[in-house]
This record gives structure tokens, C-alpha cells and sequence, in this order.
């Protein structure tokens, strides 16, 4: 049986985190927190036009990531091999909703629709990482126990 794609699929991972909506925001901006539940090394805040590497040091991975535009405590939006945007919704003065949506993979039909489902399944760890950290100030070390077995050895 042959598939075909009909459009480019979409990774997409939202989640309502019970916190305002700057605090949320910030949790992405700031590496000192976002360090606590995604990535483990970052070279600064992220700022539109302005270029970062990420780290996960557990890994032996990084990623250079370019910032095409940040709204406060609205959106941010970057590139890292592919188009990331955040989508920060305040629903209520405590509650918001965020939005995490991957465009721009690359390769074969079946490459790509791998690729969706991979960074589905990242980003939706992330924001539950992002969750209990912010509402519950637990560190659940998602990221790195995702895949243990490709640990650097060091």
C-alpha cells in the first residue's frame, strides 16, 4: 500500500500550565529555568534576532538555534533545522494555555511524518516537564531519563 501526504504534517504539543501568563513566558526565555526541565546548557536568553546554542550536555548534543521573533508574554518563534512557535494564551489570571507547533521537516514522505511524531512526543514531555516544575516546583528530569541508554558515557 502507497501513502501519500496530502500537506506537510505538523508536530503540534499544547498544554495549560496553572500559572500567569509571564511567569510561562519567561520559563522559555530564561535559561536559568528552562534548564530545570528541558535543555541543560543554553549561551543566553532568547531575543529576536539574536542566535543560541543549547546544550544537552547528557546527550553530547546542540543545537544552534535562531530567534526570528519574540513577543512578550505572547509568542516566540525560532528556527533550529526547523520552525518552532510558542503560542502563550492566558486564560485566566492564573491558567495559560501553551501552544507548541513544529513545521519544516525535511526528507521522504515517511522520514517526515517520523519526524512529526518524534517532536509531538518531545515537546508534550517539555511542557509536562514545564508543568510540574512551575506548579509544583518538581524537577522530573523528563528529558533526560526519555532515553537514558544514549547517555554520553563520560
Amino acid at each position: 500500500m502507497k501513502l501519500t501526504l496530502s500537506h506537510q504534517p505538523a508536530a503540534k504539543a499544547e498544554m495549560l500550565i496553572r500559572k500567569p501568563v509571564k511567569e510561562v513566558f519567561e520559563a522559555f526565555i530564561d535559561p536559568a529555568v528552562t534548564t530545570k526541565f528541558w535543555f541543560t546548557k543554553s549561551s543566553g536568553s532568547l531575543k529576536t534576532g539574536e542566535c543560541v546554542r543549547w546544550d544537552w550536555e547528557m546527550y553530547g548534543v546542540s543545537a544552534n538555534v535562531e530567534v526570528k521573533e519574540v513577543e512578550e508574554n505572547k509568542r516566540i518563534l525560532i528556527e533550529f533545522g526547523t520552525t518552532v512557535e510558542w503560542i502563550f494564551a492566558s486564560r485566566t489570571e492564573n491558567e495559560t494555555l501553551v501552544t507548541i507547533t513544529n513545521t519544516g521537516f525535511k526528507g521522504d514522505g515517511d522520514d517526515i511524518v517520523k519526524q512529526a511524531i518524534v517532536s509531538t512526543e518531545g515537546f508534550t514531555i517539555v511542557l509536562c516537564g514545564l508543568k510540574a516544575l512551575l506548579e509544583h516546583n518538581i524537577v522530573l528530569n523528563l528529558v533526560s531519563d526519555k532515553a537514558p541508554d544514549a547517555h554520553v558515557k563520560r
